[in-house]
C-alpha cells in the first residue's frame, strides 16, 4: 500500500481477483485476522466490508489466507475463495515452488551486493523476548531450524539523513520473522523494525518491509502478482536514493527466469522418474510373461509325454 496514512476498512487495494483467488496489497501495521474484539481493522474485516458475498460461513474468519504476512509488513497477500483453491495453493507452498520477493530498506550500507543469508532460526525463550525469534547460538534460542534468504542490493541512499540500503529479499524457507532476523544478524536491521532494534528504531512511520512479488505455479494458470514499490521519494520524501545498482523489475525478472529453470528441471526429473517407473513395470510384466511361457512349455511337454505313454 503506497501511502503513509494509517489503515481503515476502506483502504483495501485489490491486485488480482478471479473465481478462486483474491490478492490484496496488505496495508502496513494491520493484522490479517484476529480473535480479539477490539481489533477492528484487519484484512479479514476489510474483505468482509468490500466482499461480503464472498465470505465463507464454514470458516472461522470467512476467508482462507494462503500464507502469512507480519503485522508490520505490507504487500501481496493471497486469499483463496474456496476449499479446493486453498488446497491447490497450499500444495505449492508446501512443496516450496512458490516464489516470493520482498523490498526492504536496511540500516547502513550493505557492502556485499548479492549474498545468501544462512542462519538457523529458533524461538527466543529469554524473559521479555518470547514474542521474538533468534539465530542459533544466541542466548535463549530454542529449536532452531535451517533458514536461507537471498539478498540483492538495489540502491544506496539516505533515510532521514542516515545511510540505508534498498534491497530485494527472497526467502528460500518460511520461518517466522525470517527476513527481519536475518537482516539484523548481518548488522543491517530493517528501517523501522522496533522489535529487532531492541526498541531503538521508533522514528519511521512504519517498518520498511514490503511483499513486492508473488508467483504461485498453479495449474493450468500460474498466479503472478506484483505489489509495486512503496519505497520511493514521491511516497516518503525522507528516503533519498543516491546510487542505483539495479531496478526491482530487472532483479525480479532474473529471479523468475531462474525459478522457471528450476521448475523445468524438477518437471524433467519427475518425467524421468515416471519413465523409469514404467520401464520397471514393463520389465516385470515381460519377466512374468517369460515365466508363464516357460510354465506353459513345461505343462505341454508333460502332456505330450503322457500322450505318448498312452
Amino acid at each position: 500500500m503506497m501511502t503513509t496514512e494509517p489503515a481503515s476498512l476502506e483502504s483495501l487495494h485489490v491486485l488480482h481477483q478471479s473465481d478462486d483467488y483474491i490478492v490484496v496489497d496488505k496495508h502496513w501495521d494491520i493484522r490479517i485476522d484476529s480473535k480479539m474484539w477490539y481489533e477492528k481493522h484487519t484484512v479479514q474485516a476489510q474483505l468482509r466490508h468490500h466482499f461480503p458475498q464472498l465470505a465463507d460461513p464454514s470458516t472461522y474468519y470467512g476467508f482462507r489466507f494462503c500464507h502469512q504476512l507480519d503485522f508490520s509488513t505490507s504487500g501481496a497477500l493471497c486469499v483463496a475463495l474456496n476449499k479446493a483453491a486453498a488446497g491447490r495453493a497450499y500444495r505449492c507452498f508446501k512443496d516450496r515452488t512458490v516464489t516470493k520477493a520482498y523490498l526492504a530498506l536496511l540500516r547502513g550500507w550493505v557492502e556485499e551486493e548479492t549474498q545468501t543469508l544462512d542462519f538457523s532460526i529458533g524461538k527466543n525463550s529469554s524473559e521479555g523476548k518470547t514474542h521474538m525469534m533468534c539465530i542459533e547460538g544466541t542466548e535463549g534460542c530454542e529449536n532452531p531450524k535451517p533458514c536461507q534468504t537471498e539478498l540483492t542490493v538495489l540502491e544506496f541512499g539516505l533515510y532521514d539523513g542516515d545511510p540505508v540500503t534498498k534491497v530485494l529479499l527472497q526467502p528460500l524457507t518460511g520461518r517466522t520473522h525470517q527476513l527481519r532476523v536475518h537482516c539484523s544478524a548481518i548488522g543491517h536491521p530493517i528501517v523501522g523494525d522496533f522489535t529487532y532494534s531492541s526498541g531503538a528504531d521508533d522514528t519511521p512511520y512504519r517498518m520498511m518491509l514490503h511483499a513486492h512479488f508473488l508467483h504461485i505455479p498453479l495449474e493450468p494458470q500460474p498466479l503472478l502478482v506484483c505489489a509495486g514499490d512503496p519505497f520511493l521519494p514521491v511516497v516518503d520524501p525522507k528516503w533519498l536514493p543516491q546510487r542505483s545498482l539495479r531496478t526491482p523489475k530487472a532483479t525480479v525478472d532474473a529471479l523468475l527466469e531462474h525459478s522457471g529453470e528450476e521448475e523445468r528441471k524438477l518437471k524433467e526429473e519427475e518425467r524421468e522418474r515416471e519413465r523409469r517407473k514404467q520401464e520397471r513395470k514393463k520389465g516385470r510384466r515381460e519377466q512374468r510373461t517369460e515365466e508363464e511361457s516357460e510354465e506353459q512349455k513345461r505343462q505341454c511337454q508333460e502332456w505330450l509325454s503322457e500322450w505318448a505313454g498312452d
